[in-house]
């Protein structure tokens, strides 16, 4: 009887350890990967070519003469004024921020670009953090820094899963999400609740 119970805690002891290791996946400490994406960037194809018409061909014969007038001819109109054109958009930075550690040592820039045709990007440049299970890169309306688990207390934008750990890494901010009120970009472990790392962004409310 003894013996049976020993066994079958074992067996307990065998699947929740198994279990376990599912769960926490800590031979991620030990992983990494790098990724270098070339930044976004819009293409704006150039005007299309003016051309002139030719001039018509001189005549080879003599001009028959004509009456001449004696009224003085109209005189030419204004030209309409043209109005200036505006400004080519062009692509820009809406915010530029460095990251803190959090939970994992984080380093790296995150670059919230909008490009001319509107398209916004989470850029992360010179990127670094630590490999770890259900890793995904958020906008928080938290502030970067401070508590590790406070950066889904309120508003946030999902952009995906973390692409690698290292390198440099594009993120597509949906087309229709508000991202006035983020004020921070996150390396979110979804599994456990708290941040890798996140890095401040500043944009117009």
């Amino acid at each position: 009887m003894k013996k049976r119970v020993l066994s079958t805690l074992a067996a307990i002891g065998a699947v929740l350890a198994v279990a376990a290791l599912a769960f926490f996946e800590p031979w991620r400490a030990f992983t990494s990967s790098t990724l270098d994406e070339a930044a976004p960037s819009s293409v704006v194809g150039a005007p299309a070519a003016r051309t002139t018409p030719p001039a018509p061909a001189a005549s080879s014969g003599t001009p028959a003469s004509t009456p001449r007038s004696t009224t003085a001819p109209d005189p030419a109109p204004a030209a309409a004024a043209t109005p200036a054109p505006s400004p080519a958009p062009v692509d820009r930075d809406l915010s530029v921020g460095r990251f803190v550690n959090a939970e994992h040592e984080t380093n790296g820039t995150a670059r919230i670009i909008e490009l001319a045709d509107g398209r916004r990007y989470l850029r992360l440049e010179g990127f670094s953090t630590s490999d770890g299970p259900d890793v995904h890169v958020w906008l928080s309306e938290a502030t970067a820094g401070g508590s590790w688990g406070k950066y889904d207390d309120n508003g946030y934008v999902k952009l995906g899963e973390l692409k690698a750990t290292d390198g440099n890494q594009n993120y597509l901010i949906p087309a229709g999400a508000d991202i006035s009120s983020m004020r921070s970009a996150v390396i979110w472990c979804d599994r456990f609740n708290v941040a890798f790392g996140a890095a401040p962004v500043k944009l117009a409310a």
